[in-house]
């Protein structure tokens, strides 16, 4: 008999899985896939190297403004190398993982697992029984149901592909959609962007969005918005689509980041009573708590911002709850987030459309400018930043950029922005000069037409 066992070792379900085992539980972790789960296999970790090297052309072309020499016909990139140094890394970290949770004294279990009753995991024909159990088996990706579905990649495939084509159509509006087609841009690959909707990375700034898909179009990707695809048909060694506009688009890979659902097939968990959202998410209490006793569930599986970060936290808390002092909440409230696109954004807090659906009578500032770095390289790209602050109490409620590192530098504001620091306190914070950075702090001047 387990005092817990997690179904599922991502992020979320291995922290948990480790810190209750240091709390003195006896622990185990079925997996069916990987250890590490989505970030670490076929997300976050892998999609960020794959942008280091997305990036490296720019440094190249940049690199001419600063008086080296870069012979343009010796340089050349090789995806297959780019591609084994990252299953060699991945392979690195699934290690790391499992040393992690050995350490802890915490039982790997691989395999599928399904729920019998509250208290009862089956994996193959082996029974296991604890007091606790608790899903983490996360999300997956889903392409739409059309006419030559077959043909589409999601991101789990674009982290092995063979090699890359010359022309590719990601079809997709959230940040994984945005984040590989700068990949695949930057890599040298003729790319398209399609989104239904006027204008993608829906629930972010509209100043950000504008923005970011101003810069993006510099980089030569191609932004097709108010349009999304029909139907994919293979033709020889290339794809003709069929685009509800009428039009009609040939290339050599589609890539669909049109959503993910939750990972709850199988799982035995709506014959127990375990109830399910209209979603397809699992339904939780503030305390992850199910409607069966002894079950729980935590990260992308429940609906939650599917963060990294967000799982890990989750799990802290779960952990005290069940094998600490019984307290313990879950704040979900100034949530930082990046999307790693080129350049990158970073953002926390609400921004302007929430602040002033919240009732808030806001005051903006915002700035434009070139960075530093590009001055002498000549590069087009510009950089954004904006704060959100409420005019009754001068409080800084968001804080959002586009630029180079904006994730790096948005996570010093988030403490900022969570402590509930005001402008003034920005204003009298002296900045480190020269950096981009600084603009958060000598930004004076409100935006006139707010």
């Amino acid at each position: 008999m387990f005092d817990l066992i997690v179904i599922g070792a991502g992020s979320g379900g291995v922290r948990l899985a480790r810190m209750s085992a240091q709390r003195g539980a006896r622990v185990a972790v079925v997996e069916s896939r990987y250890l590490g789960g989505t970030c670490v296999n076929v997300g976050c970790v892998p999609k960020k190297l794959f942008v280091y090297g997305a990036h490296v052309r720019d440094e190249l072309e940049d690199a001419a403004g600063y008086g080296w020499k870069v012979p343009g016909e010796q340089v050349a990139f090789d995806w297959p190398t780019l591609v084994a140094n990252k299953n060699a890394e991945i392979e690195r970290l699934n290690g790391i993982y499992r040393r992690m949770l050995e350490s802890a004294g915490v039982t790997i279990i691989e395999g599928s697992a399904r729920l019998t009753d509250a208290q009862t995991v089956m994996v193959g024909d082996r029974r296991y029984q604890a007091r606790h159990i608790t899903v983490a088996t996360g999300s997956w990706p889903v392409v739409p149901d059309i006419p030559g579905k077959e043909c589409i990649l999601t991101s789990n495939e674009m982290f092995y592909l063979p090699q890359l084509p010359r022309q590719a159509v990601v079809w997709g509006g959230g940040y994984i959609a945005v984040e590989f087609a700068g990949i695949l841009a930057g890599l040298g690959v003729e790319t398209t962007l399609i989104y239904r909707g006027e204008l993608f990375l829906r629930g972010f700034d509209d100043d950000v969005r504008r923005f970011t898909a101003e810069e993006l179009a510099k980089k030569g990707i191609h932004l097709r918005f108010g349009v999304t695809l029909d139907s994919v048909q293979a033709e020889g060694g290339h794809y003709n689509l069929a685009l509800s506009d009428g039009s009609r688009l040939t290339t050599g890979l589609v890539m669909a980041a049109t959503g993910r659902r939750a990972l709850t097939e199988g799982l035995g968990l709506e014959a127990l009573g375990v109830e399910l959202e209209a979603s397809g998410h699992i339904r939780v209490d503030e305390h992850f708590q199910t409607k069966v006793p002894n079950i729980t569930a935590l990260g992308d599986v429940i609906g939650t911002p599917q963060l990294t970060p967000v799982a890990l936290a989750q799990a802290m808390v779960l952990s005290q709850r069940l094998f600490g002092d019984g307290g313990g909440e879950m704040d979900y409230q100034h949530i930082p987030t990046a999307v790693f696109c080129q350049p990158n954004i970073g953002t926390v807090g609400l921004t302007e459309a929430e602040a002033k659906a919240a009732g808030h009578q806001v005051v903006i500032y915002r700035s434009e400018f070139k960075p530093m770095k590009y001055t002498l390289s000549g590069r087009q790209e510009r950089c954004l930043m904006k704060l959100v602050v409420d005019k009754t109490t001068d409080q800084v409620l968001g804080a959002h950029m586009v630029g180079p590192d904006a994730g790096e530098i948005l996570q010093g504001l988030a403490v900022a922005i969570k402590a509930g620091a005001t402008k003034a306190e920005f204003d009298s914070t002296i900045g480190i000069h020269p950096t981009s950075a600084e603009e958060f702090v000598t930004m004076r001047e409100p935006v006139a037409d707010h």
